[in-house]
């Protein structure tokens, strides 16, 4: 009886403590990335594009008056540490994905995220195999496929280039060799011989053996499928023995640490990346936001990450519920008004229309469109 008189105030002040807390419980979105290794970079361009819409909502009051949280989750770009790091997500009761960021650690993760009803949009994985018949409720682009990329970066080859043999190399990875293999069936398509189509070996540092091969055919133009590390030691490489051909890459590419890499030999280099919607006047406050706080919002990646939080958040206003089953549902249902201009989906996911265009990439680290 001595004990319930201090008892019963102390409960009382622990339930007031715990009221605020309750009602600030925020709503956490994954980024989930390489934030180690080879193509950390690119995990940079995500969470520039992610912290940039986050800190705006945030700002203007929130979501459903929560606070949005983000938390970082690290796959190393890598198929095998993409079930690892889904896994760490679904533990962690959050229901809102913006990644992967590489196509094989997505493609390895996203039957996870299906199966446990968590909404995963991916800002950058463009293989078609991470949505080709698969039926998936929870998972989306927003950024194109390959299958789009590749025959744009074909088409501009053979209208604007006009080579007579082009080499064609990709990593042997899902992204690499998917959007390689596209490229080169519309080169096929319109009658340019492609003598060599091989894969190289991620991670290795001397090419000198495909080069030679390249040298040996004859191609007067190369097009390689994979990453920025590998394109700049191909670029150095081949300069360094004599192959005197434009190279051309997707926007896996398209990273300022090419140059690094492969030093004068990038100039020239052609890449296909997103348009940059960053020039796009509607985007000017968007841009600043990037901006000031030194964030950079022209890179491939930033402004379809920012898009990507931006649609969740949009879908869980619209849905009027913090349920991903809810929220995937109304993303498939609807367009939203985005940095990237009108976008929706089809019934797999994928972006109805998505815009590549061609860059020309200098040794000072800058790009420049191609008309």
């Amino acid at each position: 009886m001595k004990l319930a008189t201090p008892l019963a105030p102390l409960a009382v002040a622990l339930g007031m403590a715990l009221a605020p807390a309750a009602q600030a419980e925020s709503i956490k979105i994954a980024i989930v990335g390489p934030m180690t290794g080879a193509l950390t970079q690119y995990g940079d361009m995500v969470k520039e594009g992610v912290h940039t819409a986050v800190e705006r909502i945030n700002a203007a009051g929130g979501v459903q008056g929560k606070q949005l949280e983000v938390v970082t989750i690290d796959d190393g770009c890598e198929p095998k540490q993409g079930p690892v790091a889904a896994n760490r997500v679904v533990n962690q009761n959050i229901g809102f994905v913006v990644g992967h960021v590489c196509s094989g650690a997505t493609i390895a993760a996203a039957d996870i995220y299906n199966n446990e009803g968590v909404v995963m949009v991916t800002p950058s994985a463009t293989s078609p195999a991470l949505t080709d018949g698969k039926n998936y409720e929870f998972i989306f682009r927003t950024i194109g496929r390959d299958d789009q990329q590749g025959p744009a970066a074909a088409a501009f080859i053979a209208e604007k280039i006009k080579p007579a043999k082009v080499g064609v190399l990709h990593d042997k990875q899902s992204y690499g060799q998917g959007i390689a293999s596209a490229v080169r069936q519309g080169l096929l398509d319109a009658k340019i011989e492609v003598p060599v189509f091989e894969g190289i070996n991620a991670g290795d540092t001397d090419y000198s053996a495909i080069i030679t091969k390249l040298k040996s055919s004859g191609v007067d133009f190369v097009y390689y499928g994979g990453y920025h590390p590998e394109m700049g030691l191909l670029l150095r490489q081949g300069a360094e023995q004599g192959l005197k051909v434009r190279f051309m890459g997707p926007e896996g590419t398209g990273n300022p640490d090419i140059n690094a890499i492969a030093g004068d030999a990038v100039e020239g280099m052609l890449v296909t990346l997103p348009a940059d919607f960053a020039a796009d006047p509607d985007n000017a406050d968007i841009v600043k936001a990037f901006t000031d706080k030194g964030r950079n919002p022209s890179g491939a990646f930033q402004m379809t990450a920012y898009t990507a939080t931006q649609v969740i958040v949009d879908a869980i206003k619209g849905s009027g519920s913090t349920d991903p089953t809810k929220v995937a549902a109304y993303l498939h249902a609807n367009s939203f008004e985005t940095p990237l201009g009108k976008v929706s989906w089809n019934e797999q996911g994928d972006l109805e229309n998505f815009e590549f265009d061609v860059f020309t990439w200098h040794k000072d680290g800058s790009k420049t469109a191609v008309k």
